[in-house]
């Protein structure tokens, strides 16, 4: 797959783009599969909601062969590529589950994290989403600021201490500040992201966006593969390898006869 120059021109401006039904219903089918095997984890790389149902998992391409095929996948890796100009690693892979009444996500860039704690040194990478539900405005979508990826750092991000998941996941998320998302969205407005199940985000990971909670009964699963270019690589350890890449070699993309042999 590749990108158009409307999607690519939309992902400049915008900061992100949705290509629709990227992957058929028997790949995401075996990619739900996967996923959920992998949220049944018992280890620190698996975030829980407060009655202990799996609501994310750090690492997936670290625990699952066929999850591991699909962050090397030709149709989420070339187009990066093309974003990106340069080769590009893994920084962070991850799952996400919005069951009903389950977590909020705060407002933050991804970047703010993979700099401030991880050391990655520029803005360039991309977040990729796969959903492997339809993602519509009832079961929580993704909540994006379009064109916030062109200010930046955002400098007035802070860490939420009094956060139920702070110990395992939100002592690590730079949260904005209510007066400067109050700014950035009087500035450039909010906007869902939405898409049929097989579909594929690319973001900026310097977008601001969060998700608000699931009040419907349908469920909201996603997998995200964040990559930078190869000269983008992070210099500090402080986080585990679930959370932040120790390998930095370019992929080389496959086809989805990978997910066939890895299952």
């Amino acid at each position: 797959m590749d990108l158009t120059e409307d999607q690519c021109q939309e992902f400049r401006e915008r900061g992100w783009t949705v290509a629709p039904s990227v992957f058929s219903t028997d790949e995401v089918r075996l990619l739900s599969d996967a996923a959920l095997q992998v949220l049944e984890r018992p280890g620190p790389e698996v975030g829980r909601e407060a009655d202990g149902s799996p609501h994310v998992s750090w690492g997936m391409h670290l625990f699952d062969r066929r999850l591991a095929a699909l962050c090397r996948h030709k149709n989420l890796i070339n187009p990066s590529k093309t974003l990106l100009g340069n080769d590009v690693y893994v920084h962070q892979s991850r799952i996400n589950i919005k069951q009903t009444n389950g977590s909020v996500v705060a407002w933050h860039q991804d970047f703010g994290t993979y700099h401030r704690v991880d050391g990655v040194p520029e803005p360039r990478g991309v977040m990729i989403g796969v959903f492997l539900d339809d993602v519509t405005e009832v079961n929580a979508p993704l909540l994006g600021v379009p064109g916030s990826h062109k200010e930046g750092l955002v400098s007035t991000a802070s860490l939420d201490p009094t956060s139920p998941d702070f110990e395992e996941v939100s002592k690590y998320r730079y949260d904005i500040t209510k007066e400067t998302m109050a700014g950035l969205v009087e500035r450039h407005g909010l906007e869902t992201i939405t898409g049929p199940a097989g579909s594929v985000l690319f973001m900026d990971m310097t977008v601001v966006h969060g998700s608000t909670v699931n009040i419907s009964p349908l469920r909201r699963l996603l997998l995200f593969v964040n990559v930078c270019p190869i000269d983008n690589r992070g210099e500090t350890y402080e986080r585990a390898e679930y959370y932040a890449a120790r390998d930095f070699s370019a992929i080389i993309p496959v086809g989805s006869e990978e997910f066939q042999i890895a299952g």
